[in-house]
Protein backbone atom coordinates (compact mmCIF):
# COMPACT_ATOMS: atom_id res chain seq x y z
CA UNK A 1 0.00 0.00 0.00
CA UNK A 2 1.28 3.88 -1.17
CA UNK A 3 1.03 5.39 2.06
CA UNK A 4 0.13 9.24 2.27
CA UNK A 5 0.79 11.95 4.56
CA UNK A 6 -1.28 14.97 5.80
CA UNK A 7 0.42 17.43 8.07
CA UNK A 8 3.17 14.84 8.61
CA UNK A 9 0.75 12.62 9.76
CA UNK A 10 1.88 8.99 7.91
CA UNK A 11 -1.22 7.54 7.01
CA UNK A 12 -1.49 3.88 5.67
CA UNK A 13 1.61 1.80 5.27
CA UNK A 14 2.69 0.76 8.24
CA UNK A 15 1.26 3.39 10.46
CA UNK A 16 -1.32 2.31 13.13
CA UNK A 17 -4.70 3.29 12.48
CA UNK A 18 -5.52 6.59 12.55
CA UNK A 19 -8.89 8.25 14.14
CA UNK A 20 -10.51 11.29 12.60
CA UNK A 21 -12.63 12.89 14.89
CA UNK A 22 -15.77 14.78 13.43
CA UNK A 23 -15.98 18.64 14.58
CA UNK A 24 -19.85 19.02 12.80
CA UNK A 25 -20.79 22.48 12.83
CA UNK A 26 -24.08 21.97 11.10
CA UNK A 27 -26.93 22.15 12.97
CA UNK A 28 -28.71 20.16 10.38
CA UNK A 29 -27.02 16.97 11.17
CA UNK A 30 -28.54 13.79 11.20
CA UNK A 31 -26.79 13.16 14.49
CA UNK A 32 -28.26 16.34 16.63
CA UNK A 33 -25.88 15.92 19.40
CA UNK A 34 -22.80 16.14 17.13
CA UNK A 35 -23.64 19.77 16.73
CA UNK A 36 -21.18 21.86 18.19
CA UNK A 37 -21.67 26.23 17.84
CA UNK A 38 -18.74 28.04 16.84
CA UNK A 39 -18.10 29.71 20.47
CA UNK A 40 -17.63 25.82 21.65
CA UNK A 41 -15.21 24.27 18.44
CA UNK A 42 -11.73 25.20 20.36
CA UNK A 43 -12.83 23.29 23.01
CA UNK A 44 -14.45 20.18 21.68
CA UNK A 45 -11.30 20.34 19.14
CA UNK A 46 -8.82 20.19 22.53
CA UNK A 47 -11.08 17.77 23.96
CA UNK A 48 -11.02 15.45 21.01
CA UNK A 49 -7.23 15.95 20.59
CA UNK A 50 -6.50 14.87 24.07
CA UNK A 51 -8.19 12.23 23.56
CA UNK A 52 -6.31 10.73 20.87
CA UNK A 53 -7.79 11.78 17.65
CA UNK A 54 -4.97 11.96 14.97
CA UNK A 55 -6.74 14.89 13.09
CA UNK A 56 -10.34 16.76 13.16
CA UNK A 57 -12.88 16.84 9.81
CA UNK A 58 -14.67 20.03 9.90
CA UNK A 59 -17.62 20.31 8.57
CA UNK A 60 -20.57 22.96 7.97
CA UNK A 61 -23.69 20.91 6.03
CA UNK A 62 -25.21 17.97 6.40
CA UNK A 63 -25.00 14.98 3.75
CA UNK A 64 -27.76 12.73 4.94
CA UNK A 65 -30.42 11.94 2.55
CA UNK A 66 -33.58 14.33 3.37
CA UNK A 67 -31.33 16.96 4.97
CA UNK A 68 -32.32 20.54 4.86
CA UNK A 69 -30.23 22.16 1.92
CA UNK A 70 -28.34 25.60 2.82
CA UNK A 71 -26.50 27.96 0.62
CA UNK A 72 -22.75 28.15 -0.41
CA UNK A 73 -22.43 31.17 1.32
CA UNK A 74 -23.87 29.87 4.68
CA UNK A 75 -21.55 26.61 4.42
CA UNK A 76 -18.74 28.70 3.77
CA UNK A 77 -19.44 31.66 6.47
CA UNK A 78 -20.25 28.44 9.36
CA UNK A 79 -17.17 26.82 7.97
CA UNK A 80 -15.05 29.77 7.84
CA UNK A 81 -16.17 30.70 12.23
CA UNK A 82 -15.27 27.13 12.76
CA UNK A 83 -11.46 27.76 11.51
CA UNK A 84 -11.19 30.92 12.65
CA UNK A 85 -11.37 29.13 16.08
CA UNK A 86 -8.95 26.48 15.23
CA UNK A 87 -5.82 28.84 13.74
CA UNK A 88 -2.69 28.77 15.56
CA UNK A 89 -3.53 25.30 17.83
CA UNK A 90 -0.99 23.05 14.83
CA UNK A 91 -3.81 20.63 15.22
CA UNK A 92 -4.20 18.80 11.82
CA UNK A 93 -7.21 19.48 10.36
CA UNK A 94 -9.77 18.22 6.98
CA UNK A 95 -12.37 19.88 5.62
CA UNK A 96 -15.61 18.50 4.69
CA UNK A 97 -16.72 20.21 1.68
CA UNK A 98 -17.41 19.62 -2.25
CA UNK A 99 -18.21 23.51 -2.80
CA UNK A 100 -15.32 24.89 -5.08
CA UNK A 101 -15.86 28.52 -3.63
CA UNK A 102 -16.10 26.71 0.02
CA UNK A 103 -12.95 25.64 -0.18
CA UNK A 104 -10.95 28.77 -1.23
CA UNK A 105 -12.56 30.17 2.49
CA UNK A 106 -11.30 27.02 3.89
CA UNK A 107 -7.87 27.62 2.09
CA UNK A 108 -7.11 31.56 3.49
CA UNK A 109 -6.81 29.20 7.31
CA UNK A 110 -4.65 26.49 8.54
CA UNK A 111 -6.46 23.37 6.42
CA UNK A 112 -3.79 20.59 6.03
CA UNK A 113 -6.47 17.84 3.60
CA UNK A 114 -9.97 17.82 2.42
CA UNK A 115 -12.62 15.61 2.22
CA UNK A 116 -14.49 15.13 -0.58
CA UNK A 117 -17.57 12.70 -0.89
CA UNK A 118 -18.07 13.45 -4.38
CA UNK A 119 -14.71 12.12 -5.49
CA UNK A 120 -13.38 15.17 -7.47
CA UNK A 121 -16.55 15.03 -9.74
CA UNK A 122 -16.18 18.36 -10.06
CA UNK A 123 -12.79 19.49 -11.98
CA UNK A 124 -12.74 23.01 -10.82
CA UNK A 125 -12.61 21.24 -6.91
CA UNK A 126 -10.42 19.16 -8.15
CA UNK A 127 -7.44 21.80 -9.71
CA UNK A 128 -8.04 23.73 -6.32
CA UNK A 129 -6.87 20.99 -4.38
CA UNK A 130 -4.00 20.23 -7.04
CA UNK A 131 -2.51 24.08 -6.50
CA UNK A 132 -2.82 24.21 -2.96
CA UNK A 133 -1.08 20.85 -2.33
CA UNK A 134 -3.30 19.15 -0.33
CA UNK A 135 -4.25 15.54 0.41
CA UNK A 136 -7.57 14.72 0.03
CA UNK A 137 -9.66 11.75 1.24
CA UNK A 138 -12.03 11.14 -1.73
CA UNK A 139 -15.37 8.93 -1.72
CA UNK A 140 -16.28 6.71 -4.36
CA UNK A 141 -18.89 8.48 -6.44
CA UNK A 142 -19.81 8.29 -10.21
CA UNK A 143 -21.78 11.51 -10.11
CA UNK A 144 -23.81 12.59 -7.20
CA UNK A 145 -22.11 11.67 -3.33
CA UNK A 146 -22.74 8.07 -2.77
CA UNK A 147 -24.53 6.81 -6.18
CA UNK A 148 -22.54 3.24 -6.71
CA UNK A 149 -25.07 0.75 -5.55
CA UNK A 150 -23.55 -2.14 -4.51
CA UNK A 151 -19.87 -3.60 -4.63
CA UNK A 152 -19.14 -3.78 -8.27
CA UNK A 153 -20.21 -0.29 -8.81
CA UNK A 154 -18.36 0.95 -5.56
CA UNK A 155 -15.20 -0.22 -7.38
CA UNK A 156 -16.14 1.00 -10.49
CA UNK A 157 -16.43 4.63 -8.97
CA UNK A 158 -13.37 4.09 -6.81
CA UNK A 159 -11.47 3.56 -10.30
CA UNK A 160 -13.05 6.60 -11.78
CA UNK A 161 -11.97 8.75 -8.71
CA UNK A 162 -8.24 7.07 -9.33
CA UNK A 163 -7.99 8.24 -12.87
CA UNK A 164 -9.72 11.74 -11.98
CA UNK A 165 -6.49 12.31 -9.39
CA UNK A 166 -4.31 11.02 -11.99
CA UNK A 167 -5.58 13.72 -14.43
CA UNK A 168 -5.39 16.30 -11.82
CA UNK A 169 -1.58 15.24 -11.16
CA UNK A 170 -2.77 14.58 -7.40
CA UNK A 171 -1.26 11.20 -6.09
CA UNK A 172 -1.61 12.12 -2.32
CA UNK A 173 -4.94 10.62 -1.20
CA UNK A 174 -7.05 8.25 0.50
CA UNK A 175 -9.96 6.43 -0.94
CA UNK A 176 -13.11 6.50 1.17
CA UNK A 177 -15.81 3.27 -0.45
CA UNK A 178 -18.86 5.72 0.72
CA UNK A 179 -20.25 3.43 3.08
CA UNK A 180 -23.72 4.62 3.81
CA UNK A 181 -27.53 5.53 2.85
CA UNK A 182 -26.67 8.31 0.05
CA UNK A 183 -29.44 7.83 -2.38
CA UNK A 184 -32.84 6.24 -2.55
CA UNK A 185 -31.15 3.53 -4.74
CA UNK A 186 -28.96 2.43 -2.15
CA UNK A 187 -30.15 -0.28 0.49
CA UNK A 188 -29.22 -0.83 3.88
CA UNK A 189 -27.79 -4.40 2.86
CA UNK A 190 -26.03 -2.70 0.05
CA UNK A 191 -24.16 -1.13 2.66
CA UNK A 192 -23.62 -4.15 5.04
CA UNK A 193 -22.15 -5.58 1.45
CA UNK A 194 -19.85 -2.82 1.63
CA UNK A 195 -18.15 -4.08 5.21
CA UNK A 196 -17.89 -7.69 4.76
CA UNK A 197 -16.14 -6.63 1.79
CA UNK A 198 -13.69 -3.83 2.73
CA UNK A 199 -10.67 -5.66 2.36
CA UNK A 200 -11.11 -6.22 -1.25
CA UNK A 201 -10.91 -2.11 -1.70
CA UNK A 202 -7.12 -2.61 -0.30
CA UNK A 203 -6.85 -3.92 -4.16
CA UNK A 204 -6.26 -0.10 -5.20
CA UNK A 205 -2.97 0.10 -2.99
CA UNK A 206 -4.38 3.29 -1.25
CA UNK A 207 -5.39 3.68 2.21
CA UNK A 208 -9.07 3.51 3.37
CA UNK A 209 -10.91 5.61 5.38
CA UNK A 210 -13.46 3.55 7.46
CA UNK A 211 -16.95 6.22 7.76
CA UNK A 212 -19.45 4.38 9.62
CA UNK A 213 -20.39 6.49 12.66
CA UNK A 214 -23.75 6.27 14.22
CA UNK A 215 -25.40 5.52 10.45
CA UNK A 216 -28.34 5.10 9.69
CA UNK A 217 -27.85 1.52 8.14
CA UNK A 218 -26.97 0.63 11.53
CA UNK A 219 -29.67 2.19 12.93
CA UNK A 220 -31.97 -0.14 11.05
CA UNK A 221 -30.25 -3.24 11.91
CA UNK A 222 -30.76 -2.28 15.92
CA UNK A 223 -33.62 -0.36 15.82
CA UNK A 224 -32.76 2.97 17.64
CA UNK A 225 -32.38 6.63 17.02
CA UNK A 226 -28.48 7.86 16.27
CA UNK A 227 -27.28 8.84 19.81
CA UNK A 228 -28.30 5.24 20.74
CA UNK A 229 -25.46 3.60 18.35
CA UNK A 230 -22.51 3.98 19.74
CA UNK A 231 -21.73 0.25 20.83
CA UNK A 232 -23.06 -0.94 17.16
CA UNK A 233 -20.74 1.42 15.59
CA UNK A 234 -17.64 0.60 17.41
CA UNK A 235 -18.44 -3.10 16.51
CA UNK A 236 -18.28 -2.26 12.48
CA UNK A 237 -15.78 -0.45 13.46
CA UNK A 238 -13.60 -3.35 14.96
CA UNK A 239 -14.28 -5.76 11.44
CA UNK A 240 -12.97 -2.47 9.49
CA UNK A 241 -9.84 -2.35 11.07
CA UNK A 242 -9.42 -6.16 10.63
CA UNK A 243 -10.17 -5.67 6.86
CA UNK A 244 -7.59 -2.78 6.23
CA UNK A 245 -9.16 0.25 7.36
CA UNK A 246 -6.09 2.77 8.26
CA UNK A 247 -8.68 5.94 9.36
CA UNK A 248 -11.85 5.66 11.34
CA UNK A 249 -14.13 8.90 11.08
CA UNK A 250 -16.01 9.17 14.60
CA UNK A 251 -18.04 11.26 16.07
CA UNK A 252 -17.01 9.46 19.21
CA UNK A 253 -13.21 10.03 19.80
CA UNK A 254 -12.19 8.73 23.20
CA UNK A 255 -14.20 5.45 22.56
CA UNK A 256 -12.71 4.62 19.22
CA UNK A 257 -9.61 5.34 20.26
CA UNK A 258 -9.99 2.29 23.05
CA UNK A 259 -11.15 0.14 20.23
CA UNK A 260 -8.08 1.30 17.91
CA UNK A 261 -5.93 0.56 21.28
CA UNK A 262 -7.79 -2.91 22.24
CA UNK A 263 -7.29 -3.89 18.09
CA UNK A 264 -3.64 -3.15 17.82
CA UNK A 265 -3.09 -5.31 21.28
CA UNK A 266 -4.94 -8.04 19.94
CA UNK A 267 -3.75 -8.54 16.50
CA UNK A 268 0.21 -7.05 16.90
CA UNK A 269 0.56 -7.82 20.58
CA UNK A 270 2.68 -5.85 23.09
Amino acid sequence: MRPCTVNKLTIGGDAPPRVMGVLNVSPESFYHDSYIPSNEIHKKAVEMIEQGADMLDVGARSTAPNAQAISGTQEGERIEAALKELDGTGFTISVDTMNPWVLDICLKHEVHAVNDIAGFASDAYARRVAEAGLPAFLMATDYTPGDAVGLAETKTALATVIKRCEAAGIDNYILDPGIGIWTPQRSCDDNWELCRHFDEFLAFDRPLLGAISRKSFIGNLINREPEERLAASLAVTTVLLQKGASVIRTHDVKETVDTVKVFLQMVKGP
